[in-house]
């Protein structure tokens, strides 16, 4: 695909708008060097292309799940992170709208069973990875684990680890073991996409007292929603330590600005029809032989037809 000359000028469009929110490396990585109001420059009143893009983008997502599942070859793994009212919902439902949901699987983890805690943390996670030809969505996933469990440690008491284990080293120790997970998915054929929706605190309470207000929208909230707010710096702190720890050119992540809710699905769906555009994803080509058979079968099917 990405031979063919229209598709390489899409590429090219992609990723103008998708660059500056990858990151690749840890090294110089600094979250409050991406500004959650970033529009690309592209102002409100221009809202309606911005839409159609996403509609664009849509459509070239369902034409590459099509390829993806006919080829059998590969699998992809979609993570989406983000603190509470960033729009993981909306942006997963609007971005994966004209995806074949037979080929498609969400996910999303609550607090951990009784029988996950017996195993180690990643255990219910790899469990959950897409097979070869399927898109697989994580809304949160086994970053969990060193973001709400490292604002919170008291929950390792209950994860059945042995003492000795839970050092000062555990955070470190388990974001390789996340990287080294990654490493494994990848070299057994998962395309791996990683997006923080990076909402401002001030845009959080907007949507907050938004939902508080709306009755249609009071499910939505819940007063644990202002506990983990308070520790917003703390969050904000970990995510950059996750990001620093396991970023790589295979398994990027993107930290997308998420005050803009159709901007955050723009460069959500550009991201991901980047990445499958690049990938040596194709319809299975046929051999001689089976070129002969539907050669034979076309004949049987039109002599059908004649009698």
């Amino acid at each position: 695909m990405a031979k063919d000359k229209s598709h390489k000028k899409v590429l090219e469009k992609l990723e103008n708008f998708v660059s500056p929110y990858r990151v690749t490396s840890g090294k110089k990585f600094k979250l409050k060097n991406f500004d959650p109001n970033d529009t690309h420059k592209i102002s409100s009143e221009d809202k309606p292309q911005a839409k159609e893009l996403l509609a664009r983008g849509t459509e070239w997502l369902s034409a590459l799940q099509d390829k993806l599942y006919a080829q059998g070859k590969w699998s992809v793994l979609i993570i989406v992170q983000a603190m509470d009212a960033a729009g993981k919902d909306s942006t997963i439902k609007h971005v994966m709208s004209g995806i074949n949901p037979q080929g498609c699987d969400v996910h999303s983890f609550k607090v951990p069973t009784k029988e996950e805690l017996n195993h180690s943390f990643l255990w219910r996670y790899a469990s959950k990875t897409p097979e070869r030809g399927r898109i697989g969505i994580f809304n949160r996933s086994y970053y969990e684990d060193v973001l709400v469990v490292r604002v919170h440690p008291e929950q390792l008491g209950t994860s059945g680890i042995p003492d000795e284990l839970i050092t000062k080293n555990i955070w470190d120790e388990r974001l390789e073991d996340i990287a080294n997970f990654e490493k494994h998915l990848i070299r057994n054929g998962t395309i791996v996409l990683k997006f923080f929706l990076n909402v401002s605190p001030d845009e959080q309470k907007k949507r907050f007292l938004e939902r508080i207000e709306k009755p249609e929208k009071n499910w939505k909230f819940s007063s644990a929603d202002l506990k983990e707010r308070a520790h917003w710096d703390e969050y904000q702190k970990y995510y950059e330590a996750a990001i620093k720890a396991t970023a790589t050119e295979e398994a990027p992540w993107y930290v997308v600005p998420a005050n803009a809710k159709w901007y955050t699905r723009l460069i959500v769906a550009a991201a991901i029809a980047e990445r499958l555009g690049i990938a040596d994803i194709e319809y299975p080509k046929i051999n001689d032989d089976q070129r002969a058979d539907l050669k034979v079968a076309y004949d049987k099917l039109i002599g059908e037809s004649e009698e």
